[in-house]
């Protein structure tokens, strides 16, 4: 956990592993020619999560797991954890697996940021975008003993001591959890070199600070915490989207006279160098999966939106938020 104090930002506008060995994730031989066929499904695929269980990125990486499995577009595909440094030292972990065709990382906005306030000497930019999955409204959330009912209430409050009240988010500075909170103030009127940030390693991490009522608030996506939300343990103030969050009973900011659009969003990565059969082919199971009912249904279940694009086109959308997240930190002092 690190406390970040003092950051300058003027209302910044929002725009901001298994290695390959014998039969890998998508049915070649070691020898490189197709041994299963292009209808079979891919195998031994697995798909690094670079940070803690519970977040986010988890939670997506797991749903299109368990949807590539149970659709059959793959087989024994497995998810595990790589935290640390904002998810940088996953991000490393697949630059240097250059060609391994059986690895993913689920990564966003959140990867983007740490690798230039972190910085890494890897950067997205290096590795083979696949496919952007998923974008989501942020949530500005308090424990259910908070004394904020209401964003206005929270509002109030923060304007008359803005040192005085910790915000919470599950990404380094320059992620979305980050971003949020700092534009928020902006919105609002508050000097954001005020403002106190907390940083934690993802929102499984996040989570118990919200629950144990550590935090003056926290910004972060609401589809991480829907459990709590429906318990009652997580209030919902406001959500940042255009529209209300399905299934989320709080208003958004702009209706809450908040002049503040913010979304996130996630997608998934390769190793660079992988062979053009590999890139294809776990694009297509991607794109089965997105056309599948089951992810249909993931993406209700967690209050998700499609914002599903492949290749190329994802590639340019990753080299264009990458450089907007470079001005943008530069500008902060802190790339």
């Amino acid at each position: 956990m690190r406390q970040i104090r003092a950051l300058r930002i003027a209302a910044v506008a929002a725009g901001i592993a298994l290695m390959a060995t014998g039969c890998g994730a998508t049915g070649k031989s070691s020898t490189g020619t197709e041994s299963t066929g292009a209808a079979k499904p891919i195998s031994g695929l697995q798909i690094m999560v670079p940070n803690t269980p519970g977040g986010g990125y988890d939670t997506t990486a797991r749903a299109a797991a368990k949807v590539l499995d149970d659709e059959k577009i793959a087989s024994n595909t497995e998810v595990f954890n790589l935290a640390g440094a904002g998810g940088t030292v996953g991000l490393a972990r697949v630059v240097n697996e250059k060609g391994n065709g059986d690895l993913a990382m689920l990564m966003g906005l959140g990867v983007v940021g740490a690798s230039y306030t972190n910085k890494s000497e890897s950067k997205l930019t290096q590795t083979t975008p696949l496919a952007r999955l998923i974008e989501e409204p942020g949530a500005i959330m308090v424990s259910k003993d908070s004394p904020y009912k209401t964003i206005d209430d929270l509002v109030k409050a923060w304007k008359a001591d803005p040192a005085s009240i910790s915000v919470g988010g599950g990404s380094s500075p320059g992620g979305p959890d980050h971003l949020l909170p700092m534009q928020l103030a902006g919105a609002v009127g508050i000097d954001a070199t005020k403002v106190n940030f907390v940083s934690y390693d993802g929102g499984g991490d996040l989570l118990p600070a919200i629950l144990g009522n550590k935090l003056g608030f926290a910004a972060s996506g609401a589809g991480e915490y829907l459990e709590q939300i429906k318990s009652g343990e997580v209030r919902v103030l406001a959500t940042s989207g255009e529209k209300r969050l399905d299934g989320v009973d709080a208003p958004t900011l702009k209706e809450s006279n908040i002049d503040l659009v913010f979304t996130n969003w996630r997608g998934v990565v390769a190793p660079p160098g992988i062979s053009d059969e590999d890139k294809k082919s776990l694009i297509a199971a991607l794109e089965k999966m997105h056309e599948s009912a089951g992810w249909k249904e993931a993406l209700k279940t967690h209050s998700w939106t499609d914002a599903f694009i492949t290749g190329d086109e994802f590639q340019t959308f990753l080299t264009d938020q990458d450089k907007r997240v470079a001005d943008v930190l530069t500008k902060l002092g802190l790339a």
